[in-house]
């Protein structure tokens, strides 16, 4: 499913960079590329990118992935090896002798 992700983020992509350069400098890069805006190639790539852009509606709607446990609030700040050591209480102990 990621494979089917990326390849949709590609062509819509490729549509956003082809609308831009359509609304900026009236140029169809695909047009160009490919012999024309009624090629069949052409077509195809325009149909490819219409279809990418549907199929990544659902991922708008998509719930953001949180890392380290940041949705519950507690960030895990151990060493990759083991844990580290708790010194708050031998602090709170040196302050109490």
């Amino acid at each position: 499913m990621d494979t089917l992700k990326r390849i949709a983020l590609t062509l819509v992509i490729i549509g956003a960079i082809n609308w831009g350069l359509i609304g900026l400098f009236d140029f169809d890069l695909v047009a160009t590329l490919f012999g024309g805006q009624d090629a069949l190639f052409s077509r195809i790539v325009y149909s490819l990118v219409g279809l990418a852009g549907l199929l990544s509606i659902p991922y708008l709607f998509e719930p953001a992935r949180e890392d380290n446990n940041t949705a519950t609030g507690r960030l895990n700040y151990g060493t990759e090896f083991a844990e580290e050591e708790d010194f708050s209480r031998v602090n709170k102990e040196d302050k109490d002798l």
